[in-house]
């Protein structure tokens, strides 16, 4: 809910996941904020992240709001009193092993035409601030934050693993992106990474400039480079300030990649503090509820 001049407005988000075709779990978030604000404001406190192969999808667990992937509740809702939701979708692997852990089940899938219609159906319902997206990363354990991105053709991605194994350009990123184009992180990079090299929990941050891998990883990353492409300017229906990918190594603990997620996620919604725009007329005042909600699979 927005306030003005005393009057409140409410928004609400709501969530979905398909995973296993079981009921789904959705969360209407009801934001509190206090007078001065502009009825038109038009942004959200939600961040989003999604992951792939283990580490990325244990690692997020805390944040997803399906009880079936998160027993033990969702940890998201005013994360450490930040005044942010964090929201977290990613596949399961059920019956499978690494290193190579194939497709999955669920959201985001590691397929590119489940991917851009997962992208397609989950985002208008979060409607984020942030984005960030992990994938796993090659040997050692570290924390890989990626400052570029580039977009390909359809014929040079990597092949996935079954079905139409590249993407196609009806896809919407096709409509956004130019091939053979780099594209910008907006995460805070240096921090994350010299506040996860600091933490001593042994994992190497360090910020990589050449690209994703022409695979799911910088398919899904560039998604969220181009949504904060599209919705970054003060006309946009709902504004996201920052996105970017993080690639995980394959030796980091599940242990180790919690403690770096609320590390990275402690710098991001720091710096969004600093680029959200204030209200006009004074502070803000955040409290937030949440209902639970079940849905049937999509």
């Amino acid at each position: 809910m927005c306030s003005k001049s005393g009057v409140w407005v409410e928004f609400r988000v709501g969530l979905r996941t398909n995973t296993f075709g079981i009921g789904v779990l959705g969360l209407a978030s009801s934001f509190l904020i206090g007078a001065g604000v502009a009825s038109g404001q038009n942004y959200t406190k939600n961040i989003l992240l999604t992951g792939y192969w283990p580490q990325t999808n244990n690692m997020l667990r805390g944040f997803s709001t399906n009880p079936d992937q998160n027993p033990g509740g969702w940890l998201g809702e005013n994360w450490n009193n930040s005044g942010y939701n964090v929201y977290a979708f990613f596949p399961e692997f059920p019956g499978q092993t690494g290193p190579s852990w194939g497709k999955g089940e669920g959201d985001f899938e590691v397929d590119y035409q489940d991917t851009s219609a997962d992208w397609a159906r989950i985002l208008p319902e979060i409607n984020p601030a942030a984005i960030m997206t992990f994938s796993r990363g090659g040997n050692g354990s570290n924390w890989e934050i990626e400052g570029q991105l580039q977009m390909h053709e359809t014929r040079r991605w990597l092949a996935d693993y079954d079905g139409d194994r590249r993407p196609s350009e009806d896809m919407p990123i096709f409509q956004s992106l130019v091939p053979d184009e780099w594209y910008q992180s907006s995460l805070p990079t240096n921090a994350i990474m010299d506040a996860v090299d600091g933490a001593g929990i042994g994992v190497d941050a360090y910020i990589d400039d050449t690209g994703g891998g022409r695979f799911l990883s910088e398919f899904i990353g560039l998604h969220g480079l181009m949504h904060k492409m599209n919705n970054d300017g003060p006309d946009a229906d709902f504004r996201t300030f920052a996105a970017g990918h993080i690639h995980v190594g394959i030796d980091t603990t599940l242990e180790a990649a919690e403690a770096a997620t609320e590390i990275t996620l402690g710098e991001l919604t720091g710096y969004l503090d600093t680029v959200i725009p204030s209200p006009p007329g004074g502070a803000v005042f955040l409290a937030l509820s949440a209902t639970a909600i079940v849905r049937r699979r999509r």
